[in-house]
């Protein structure tokens, strides 16, 4: 996971010429500031491949081919920009997840930084349902029907999650609190491992991205029991929603977004918001998205104002679900 020195100190560091990306309406503003996208995900990966997308077709909308690299967590991937005038430091966004933005805050004591407050939100640009996968030995056709089964013997139920902290568990402990499940929690250090696992029956199921999980369902190797979405996601439209199999409004998701360093002047702000509204309404990009298990941000998600009240709920979703769990910053 990113620490913070690498996404704050990345948003200022130096960007080489071959990053630039300069609307427009900006060149009066900073004539000779490149801008930049930090995407601190690991290289070929669904969220790597996912905000690249967007912010390809965003740099095409800008006038200027956008491009963005991976940035490590670790000392190396912050530059301090005091060593550049102002006239060449760059002005780098960052694409940002739930790690960064919503587990953190909730799970690390004395967090430097405030996802609030310390970055200029751009807009949302794509969310992740989580499902319930079940391992291939189980039976189980339906939520309800394992529902009926893990009540009938409270704490028999092995559910797994990538780690401890993830969507993946927060969704478990709060799918707990709202049906009486008992489902057991599972951690594990990364999602290759659980999907060998999960495949060989060593546990009954597990709490995935969608992203993860939808190959495993579409191949027949797994089972996908229901999402947690408000609605049935079209990639497997004949899969309910937890909400459908009687869990009042429930759901969990993953997400990337599009931030800036704060006091980013308005004018760069909009004209990144609009590129970004632009991006997501074209049919390659929406069709791109989908494809790997995502739901484009709708236009009102895709704003400072609608990104900012998706965090603001997700940071409440997270501290309900580490109570529940008994988990306390550290």
């Amino acid at each position: 996971m990113p620490t913070r020195r690498a996404l704050l100190g990345a948003l200022a560091a130096p960007a080489c010429p071959s990053m630039a990306l300069l609307p427009r309406a900006a060149h009066a503003a900073w004539p000779e500031r490149p801008v930049r996208v930090i995407v601190p995900f690991a290289a070929g990966g669904n969220t790597d491949v996912m905000a690249r997308t967007v912010l390809a077709a965003m740099g095409e909308t800008l006038g200027r081919i956008s491009s963005s690299r991976t940035v490590p967590a670790g000392p190396a991937a912050s530059g301090p920009s005091s060593r550049r005038g102002p006239h060449r430091t760059a002005i780098s966004l960052l694409a940002g997840s739930g790690g960064s933005l919503t587990a953190n805050p909730v799970l690390q004591a004395n967090l430097p930084y405030d996802p609030l407050r310390d970055f200029a939100p751009i807009g949302l640009l794509a969310r992740v349902p989580n499902v319930l996968i079940l391992a291939p030995r189980m039976t189980q056709r339906s939520w309800p029907e394992l529902l009926a089964a893990a009540k009938a013997a409270p704490g028999s139920l092995n559910i797994a999650s990538p780690a401890i902290g993830t969507t993946g568990h927060f969704a478990l402990e709060l799918l707990n609190h709202a049906t009486g499940a008992g489902l057991v929690h599972v951690p594990y250090r990364g999602g290759g491992s659980l999907v060998a696992d999960l495949l060989a029956g060593n546990f009954d199921g597990a709490i995935l991205e969608l992203s993860t999980a939808l190959p495993l369902h579409q191949e027949g190797k797994a089972r996908i029991l229901a999402v947690a979405a408000a609605q049935r996601v079209p990639q497997m439209p004949e899969v309910p929603t937890f909400i459908e199999g009687g869990v009042p409004g429930f759901t969990s998701t993953s997400f990337t977004a599009l931030l800036g360093p704060a006091r980013m002047p308005a004018e760069i702000v909009a004209a990144l918001r609009e590129a970004a509204v632009q991006a997501l309404a074209t049919p390659a990009v929406a069709q791109r998205l989908v494809s790997l298990g995502a739901t484009p941000a709708t236009p009102e998600e895709a704003t400072p104002a609608g990104l900012t009240a998706y965090l603001v709920a997700e940071l409440a979703r997270y501290r309900q679900a580490a109570q529940l769990a008994g988990l306390r910053p550290q």
